[in-house]
């Protein structure tokens, strides 16, 4: 285990536990970045409820007054049934809400994502 390397680069002996050629400094031994990390998986489950969410987020829009009138923020209501007569959605409230959604949903994902077990101890 104590045998000297060889650097590639320049042909001289390096120590086995060293990571870099004392003589020229390139990396001696680069492991596969496959090997050394197992894949990790992200939980399914939060994704599936986050296109469920976002889903529900389409159908049940913002909607905000006709034109014309003061500006006010008339809540979540079913697509198909406005608040007011002539209400419009507000693309703005909905973008952000969209978008607020599937950020939250990819990063709870990966925060609870199936990691490999440890096995090099």
């Amino acid at each position: 285990m104590n045998d000297p390397k060889t650097c590639r680069a320049c042909g001289q002996a390096v120590p086995s536990a060293a990571r870099f050629c004392p003589d020229c400094g390139k990396q001696v031994f680069q492991e596969p970045r496959e090997a050394s990390r197992a894949k990790e998986i992200l939980n399914l489950r939060i994704l599936y409820v986050m296109v469920g969410a976002l889903i529900v987020a389409v159908l049940f829009p913002p909607w905000e007054s006709p034109p014309g009138e003061p500006p006010a923020y008339l809540g979540m209501h079913f697509i198909l049934s406005p608040p007011q007569p002539e209400a419009v959605v507000s693309r703005v409230l909905q973008t952000v809400e969209l978008v607020t959604l599937a950020i939250a949903g990819m990063y709870l994902a990966w925060w609870f994502r199936d990691k490999p077990e440890d096995r090099s101890r």
